[in-house]
This record gives C-alpha cells, structure tokens and sequence, in this order.
C-alpha cells in the first residue's frame, strides 16, 4: 500500500485519472499471461510527458515502483505489477502525431493501436509491416517495449527494424530523445535500439517515430495441409532454399486449426482427420506475374512432399477468413485448459528437429501441446495443456519439463524467446542461454539507467 501523501500527490497532478478502487486495480493487475494478477495499488493515466516526468521524478526520490502498462496483451507478464506500487498505463497517449509522406516516416505516441497506426498509413499507400495477432488491440509502444514481430516478419522484419527514434522518460524524471528522424546513424552508443526490446525496465516511451515504405499492392495465398507435421516443417526451410522469400510463412498444428475453429464457430474449412498440420503461405509485391511465378516455384517445391490439395485463398474474405483462423490461435487454445506458452525459436532448418524435442518432452512428462507459429522465421509457439494434469505435475515437474525444452532450443542455435520477451515468467530459464558475464553486463546497464530499481522491478532479471 502507498502512504496517504503519496496518494495525496497522484491526485492532485492527475486530478480524475487514478484509482485505488480494487477491482480496477484488479483489471489492470493482469494481461494475457496464463491466470496471474497482481493488482497495482494505484493506477495513474497520465495526458502528457510532462505528467509521465512528474511522476517519475517522484516516485525515484520516495522510491516507489513503477510499472508501466500499454494494452495488457503481452504473454511473458511484463506489465506486472508483482511488485506493487504504481502502474501507469500509456492509455491516453493515443494520438498519431504526424505521417510524413515526403520521408515514409509516423511520429506516434505510444498508446496507438497497432492496426489503427497501420490503415492510417496504408491510407496514404504507406506501410508499417510488424504485425502481431493482437494487433487489432495491442498499442505500439508494448510492441517497441517486446521488439514484438508477426508473420509479416520473415520478409520484412521485427519492431526493431523500424523505429528510427525515442522520447523517453527515465527513471529519474529526465527526458531524452535516444536518436535522430534519420535512416542512418553512427552516431555514439546506439540507444534507441538498447530501449526497444527492453520490457519497460529502463525508461518509459512517450513518442515514437517509425519508418515506412510503400505498401506492396496485391498478394496471394494458400493453405497447405500435411499428413505429418515434421515434413511441414521440413517444407519451410525448402521454399527458403528455392530462392522465394514469403511475406508470411504460418505453421498450425491440426488441434490448433480445429480448436480455433470451434472458438470462432467457423468451420468453412474442412480439416481432414489425417491433417496433421498447414502451412499458410502468403507472398506479396506490386506486379502480379511474379507472385504468380513465386507460387509456382512454391507448388514445385511442396510437390517433393505429400500434402492434400492446396487451397488458393480466391477473394479478400477468403484471405481474411484464413488469416483470422491464424491470429486467434493463441485465444483459442487458451479457451480450452489452463495453459503455458512457450515463445520457442530455432534457425529454420531445425525447426523439424524443435517440433519433434516438444513432442517427446510431453510424452515423457504426460503432457499435450499444441504448437503453431511463425515457420518462416523459426519461431514455434508451444502451447502447453493442463488437462488432467495433477497439481503438483503441473507445478512441480512441468518446470523441468519446460527447462528440458528450453536446453534442446539452445543446442539447436536457437533461444528461450524470439517475440514475447522474458518478462516476469521466463526469467528462471535466463540461465540457459546467458553467462555469468553478458547477465552482469545487462544488470550494471539496468543500474545505470535505474539505480534505485524502482521501474518495473522484477522483470527479465
């Protein structure tokens, strides 16, 4: 609990925008991550950078912990708050500030909506191409604080790839720009990029300036289904190899097809009983003839597998509908059982090999998993069911299970997450992939931004 002045003073620098009542704190205490909830004991909305700066700036002299929050969609307990204190949520910050058209460049806040960023530059036939599947809900500044990625990410890259620079709010109340509006930059310690990705742990992002380029004009897709699911990983890296590079590239699992569809009450899909997975296939560009082309070199290479007829998404609804099933995956497994998600990701090429370490891990430790994912780029969500599962199997051995994982994706050149982050649930396993010396190094990085360690505290470490 915060002492009486403390609240005194968030009341009267934010007027109507905090609460102490216990079942908004409750709503903001969680966010996609399994069941967890821990209720802030105040939530702040702050307007402006100037209010985000007070706040700091007197949460760092009393030594308060902050936690800032964007849309709650994460999936690694980022936003938090187990340690109690303050939660600021970037809610009103939810303004696009300008798109210039003259150098493909949006200065954001942070509170945007994804997909709402994203048609008001495909209006002006510009393109931001990081794509979640909460996009729909999922506020820009959480994708620059998770580096968050999508399908779109195999041909066009992650958030990284794309933010230019930062308004920040430090620890301490101070604010800074990280960089410059510019597409290079060499100029000293490169700490745009050090923020993105960060998790919130060392400054809070107030404006945002994102590249674009120009939105690509006509696309295809298809849906492929397999009889066995490792050879639909194995078709990933061999489309790779034939020289096409896809703008989507999905892996599903049978199960997650067909729970998504019982979710969605959509069942114009037929999913046979001896489809063991699909790939989802997209490629995109501005002459038709040659995505015509890419699609024949891609039949060419799925014809060296044994798939069941291809089906050629022939309308938008169609490519819509498609693309929905892909995107409420996630929603729909979890509908189905308590469950942990595991954000796994390999070099493509061992994406075959992953599959098959998932599969014998829950065979050992008595547990059903439903993997999807971005193949193109490696990156296999593991789904990881309750079900009949004991407590204490749960609580006690899943862990090792989990670990086992994670030690067969680090042999495999792979690490422990490629989009969801470390956050709060993942931080046990930091070990697997990090060494006493890059843990120290990325501990004194934290202090020097947060000496006192009052912004989101307990993350990633």
């Amino acid at each position: 609990m915060l002492a009486t002045a403390h609240i005194s003073f968030f009341n009267e620098l934010l007027k109507e925008r905090t609460s102490t009542d216990l079942e908004v704190r409750k709503i903001y205490g969680s966010d996609e991550t399994e069941d967890l909830n821990f209720p802030p004991a105040i939530v702040l909305k702050p307007e402006t950078v100037k209010e985000v700066s007070e706040i700091m700036r007197y949460c760092h002299e009393n030594q308060i912990t902050v936690t800032p929050a964007g849309a709650r969609t994460g999936l690694s307990g980022g936003a938090l708050c187990d340690h109690g204190g303050v939660l600021i949520s970037m809610e009103k910050f939810n303004k696009i500030i300008n798109i210039d058209e003259k150098n493909h460049q949006v200065v954001t806040e942070p509170g945007v909506i994804t997909q709402v960023l994203q048609d008001a530059v495909k209006d002006k036939g510009l393109f931001y191409p990081p794509d979640p599947a909460s996009k729909g809900s999922c506020f820009i500044g959480g994708n620059v604080a998770e580096n968050a990625g999508g399908p779109k990410a195999v041909k066009y890259g992650v958030t990284k790839d794309y933010v230019l620079n930062l308004e920040i709010v430090l620890p301490t109340g101070e604010v800074i720009w990280t960089g410059a509006n510019v597409l290079k930059n060499a100029t000293g310690y490169n700490l745009t990029q050090l923020i993105v990705g960060s998790e919130g742990t060392l400054a809070i992002i107030t404006k945002i300036v994102l590249k674009l380029i120009p939105h690509p004009t006509h696309d295809l897709l298809m849906l492929v289904p397999f009889f066995d699911a490792q050879k639909a990983c194995e078709a990933v890296a061999a489309i790779f190899q034939a020289g096409i590079t896809p703008s989507g590239l999905e892996f599903m699992e049978r199960d997650a097809l067909v729970y998504t569809q019982t979710f969605t009450g959509d069942t114009s899909l037929h999913v046979a009983e001896n489809h063991a997975a699909h790939l989802l296939i997209e490629v995109d560009g501005f002459d038709p003839n040659q995505l015509m082309e890419e699609c024949e070199k891609i039949m060419l290479v799925l014809s060296e597998f044994e798939t069941d007829e291809v089906l050629f998404a022939d309308s938008e609804a169609q490519k819509a509908t498609l693309w929905s099933l892909r995107r409420k995956a996630g929603e729909a497994v979890k509908a189905q059982s308590i469950y942990k998600e595991e954000d796994t990701v390999v070099p493509r090429y061992s994406l075959p090999d992953l599959l098959g370490h998932v599969k014998r891990i829950g065979a050992n430790y008595g547990f059903n998993s439903v993997c999807y994912g971005h193949a193109g780029d490696g990156n296999l969500h593991v789904n990881i069911l309750k079900g009949d599962l004991s407590d204490e199997a749960w609580n006690e051995e899943l862990p090792k299970a989990i670990r086992e994982l994670f030690q067969e994706v680090a042999k495999l050149g792979g690490t422990i997450s490629g989009e969801h982050g470390i956050g709060l649930v993942q931080k046990p396993y930091l070990d697997i992939v990090f060494g006493n010396t890059e843990m120290r190094l990325m501990r004194d990085i934290k202090k020097v931004f947060d000496p006192f360690n009052i912004l989101n505290p307990g993350k990633i470490f």
